[in-house]
């Protein structure tokens, strides 16, 4: 009700009150009735008409609000969501033009197909269907997420509300069904827990079937040829070189499986990081110097911390990995260094990426377009998930060349 109307309510008050006070006197003989008394009951009448007719306006205009209000919120939900009609038997009396395109059937189709028809032939028959139903019938709203059946066959997933509504009697007659097609997301969700069945699978060969080969029969190899071969036949086949390399080579491929395989330990469930303190310097020095990249690499003066020296180790080479190979510049570096006392600092000379960006790169199986079909997609977000497990939190900035990336380590 509009200020004036209330105005106007009140003025209407005062009048029908001072005329029925008057015409009391009369009834009652407190006063006597003379053409003054007539004319001012008439006034009265005349008076209370234009607030009146304003009061009734106002309601009549705020239920026609009201109405069209109602009517968009329907409009609303018709045009974004499932909707359907039922009675209680389960046969469908009507359905919008959303339910027609997700489940495949026409208007015409659907009108009187009953509602066990569009479910998994598993469920139908079960207790749990029947469950379903007698919820309803007795009147309560169930809710969740449901699969069925569209005309084709294939699976369709709603996220839905059933609700049961009453006739004038009060008796339930009719279920009004709200639904969101939310296919696209279980269908997604079942890639990922597909690919993570994959991880889980290449993990267990990575504890078990790559550790004799990475940690004994390679090194024996090595050791094996080395007795062989005298230090002068080494130098006479200028050997020495590669030598060296497959030396350094395998103690880099020992620590990025040991790495690998603390990881794949950690997300055991209950599992516990095991964190030892260790010079930051030091550990990514000595882990870094058998990698071809290690001279565009600096590393400043870093604090002693409490880490797990290869998974931490191996999420600092994955920043350093990710910004030598997005980079353009012809002298491509990395800089490791402490920012301030409680944060250090990962920076490249790269293509740049902001906070926006290293969010959606850190999802799983994301890749940047120039990534070959090979990656993975689950560099960065392994080695947030390492850095947050320390209790780090991390942040990108993105500068004129490159990037920074933030390690708050305190």
């Amino acid at each position: 009700m509009t200020i004036v109307a209330k105005i106007c309510l009140i003025v209407a008050g005062v009048i029908i009150v001072t005329f029925f006070g008057v015409q009391t006197c009369i009834v009652f003989r407190l006063c006597e009735p003379t053409y003054q008394l007539a004319e001012f009951g008439y006034a009265c009448v005349i008076a209370f008409a234009p607030p009146f007719a304003v009061v009734v306006r106002s309601f009549i205009n705020s239920a026609k609000i009201k109405e069209e209000n109602i009517d968009v919120q329907m409009k609303a939900i018709d045009a974004s969501n499932i909707v359907v009609m039922l009675d209680m038997y389960g046969v469908i009396k009507s359905a919008n033009k959303n339910f027609c395109d997700v489940t495949g059937y026409s208007k015409g189709q659907i009108k009187g197909m009953n509602h066990n028809k569009l479910v998994p032939a598993f469920y139908r028959d079960s207790d749990q269907y029947e469950d379903f139903w007698q919820r309803l019938k007795q009147g309560q709203t169930v809710s969740g997420e449901f699969q069925r059946v569209g005309k084709s066959g294939d699976t369709v997933w709603v996220l839905g509300h059933y609700t049961p509504i009453k006739n004038k009697a009060g008796k339930y007659t009719r279920v009004l069904k709200i639904a969101t097609d939310i296919t696209a997301q279980r269908q997604s969700e079942s890639l990922v827990n597909q690919k993570n069945s994959y991880l889980e699978h290449a993990a267990k060969i990575l504890r078990h079937d790559m550790h004799s080969g990475i940690n004994t029969y390679m090194p024996r190899g090595l050791t094996s040829l080395k007795r062989r071969i005298s230090d002068d036949e080494v130098k006479r086949l200028k050997i020495q070189a590669p030598l060296r390399m497959l030396e350094e080579g395998l103690r880099h491929t020992q620590k990025v499986y040991s790495g690998v395989k603390e990881f794949t330990n950690l997300v055991k469930e209950d599992a516990q990081l095991d964190k030892d303190k260790c010079n930051i310097t030091e550990i990514l020095t000595d882990y870094l110097k058998s990698t071809s990249y290690i001279k565009q690499v600096k590393i400043g003066l870093l604090p002693s911390l409490s880490v797990n020296e290869p998974l931490f180790c191996t999420a600092i080479d994955n920043l350093i990995r990710n910004g030598l190979k997005y980079n353009d510049s012809s002298t491509k570096y990395v800089s490791i260094y402490m920012h301030n006392d409680s944060t250090l600092c990962v920076e490249d000379n790269g293509r740049g990426m902001t906070q926006d960006e290293f969010e959606e790169f850190s999802k799983p199986y994301t890749r940047k377009k120039e990534q070959s079909e090979g990656g993975s997609g689950l560099g960065l977000n392994i080695c947030l998930a390492i850095l947050k497990e320390h209790g780090f939190t991390i942040h990108a900035e993105k500068q004129t060349h490159g990037t920074k990336i933030y390690i708050k380590i305190k």
